[in-house]
């Protein structure tokens, strides 16, 4: 049973752009948290979508949570580098997805905990480290299954964030796929 769900801030964005927080907020249903570095880009891109502060100041993620060992700072600089290209100009690059998926790789606490990103370098590396990863579509089918929102709603809001030029990993090609159990 995944014990945590680690929203990407691409994924606080996407539902920012549709101004459905709310439904992400019920999706994750009291499960979501953060790293500071991601806490650090939402905070960033309020800039362009304001209705983010929402997420800062609602306490739905908790606290974001702090790294401040040096050997563990350490390994995420070079995870951050070597896996996501992260330069050592622009040190905050690339952080929040090595933040997040050094913690549920390493840290007993969060061993199974769910990494919600639509970057796909990050998904894939979550996947083949056999990190449990979904997109914002797979939370959308959550959000369906759960009863929180109508398919053919969900799909015009996956629809929405695309239009709008933001990226949905697997987006679904209906409302009935999306209404579709996931297949293992």
């Amino acid at each position: 049973m995944t014990a945590w769900w680690f929203p990407d801030n691409t994924v606080l964005c996407n539902f920012a752009t549709v101004r459905r927080l709310d439904l992400l907020e019920k999706t994750l249903a009291g499960r979501g948290r953060w790293t500071d570095a991601v806490a650090y880009e939402t905070r960033r891109s309020t800039r362009y979508l304001p209705n983010l502060a929402d997420v800062l100041t609602g306490g739905w993620l908790d606290e974001p949570i702090e790294i401040s060992e040096p050997e563990r700072i350490a390994r995420i600089e070079r995870l951050r580098r070597a896996v996501f290209g992260g330069p050592p100009r622009d040190p905050r690059r690339h952080l929040g997805e090595a933040q997040t998926l050094y913690l549920l790789e390493n840290d007993l606490e969060f061993a199974g905990s769910l990494w919600i990103t639509d970057d796909r370098a990050a998904y894939e590396y979550a996947v083949r480290r056999g990190i449990p990863a979904w997109g914002t579509a797979e939370v959308m089918r959550a959000a369906v299954g759960a009863g929180l929102i109508a398919a053919h709603d969900g799909l015009h809001l996956l629809e929405g964030m695309v239009e709008v030029g933001r990226h949905v990993h697997r987006l679904p090609a209906s409302a009935e796929e999306l209404a579709a159990p996931e297949k293992s």
